[in-house]
């Protein structure tokens, strides 16, 4: 796919989804980085249920890394992987307070090495909380995006590379939340709703299965 076909299914999504933006609620750089860990095969709503109480009892890093294990494993039961995420929200907010005084690392590098933190997360946290340029890859991005054609990888991290190559800089941030959107409400894992796709004379998959 070139360059300008991409910016077209863009333009076309923005057009289909004006609202779309960051699922998960929060009110600053630490709340998301708890919330993105928490969503792990987990659905927004769910998390944003979790956290609606878990942040006004744990509301520092200090407070989560003092908790004990057993207490955030009962606040954040629902979300699923309790236990793993449980220890990791613990280990990341030691480290936290230990290694970062207690701030939220603003670059790729540092957030990668809090427990629990992947790439995905951390481009989450630094589009979203941060501003700066970057592309999560989670299941709904890595789908349509291989789908449509504007990546053609096995592994979230060559879609991102190819999603960077192909779309303007400015447009990574929000190109993750119109991918989502669209993942979530027509390009389903299964049966996808290829008959009412507003993009679908573009994709690589639909045209596939015109033959």
């Amino acid at each position: 796919m070139d360059r300008e076909t991409a910016n077209m299914i863009m333009r076309t999504l923005e057009k289909q989804y004006p609202g779309a933006g960051p699922g998960l609620r929060f009110e600053n750089p630490f709340q998301l980085l708890i919330a993105t860990i928490l969503s792990a095969q987990c659905t927004d709503a769910r998390v944003n249920q979790v956290t609606s109480r878990l942040f006004k009892k744990y509301r520092s890093p200090e407070d989560f890394a003092h908790a004990k294990l057993n207490e955030i494993e009962s606040e954040i039961k629902e979300c699923g992987l309790y236990r793993a995420k449980s220890k990791h929200i613990i280990e990341t907010c030691k480290k936290l307070v230990e290694d970062f005084g207690g701030e939220v690392p603003q670059n790729r590098e540092d957030l990668m090495k809090l427990p629990g933190v992947g790439r995905k997360t951390a481009n989450v946290v630094l589009s979203n909380a941060f501003g700066v340029n970057a592309i999560g890859v989670d299941t709904h991005v890595f789908r349509v995006a291989n789908r449509l054609g504007l990546a053609s990888s096995k592994d979230a991290f060559g879609t991102e590379k190819d999603l960077m190559e192909i779309l303007p800089e400015e447009m990574w941030g929000k190109a993750h939340h119109l991918l989502i959107y669209h993942g979530r409400n027509i390009c389903r894992a299964k049966r996808p709703r290829c008959g009412i796709c507003p993009v679908n004379s573009y994709c690589k998959y639909y045209n596939d299965l015109k033959g």
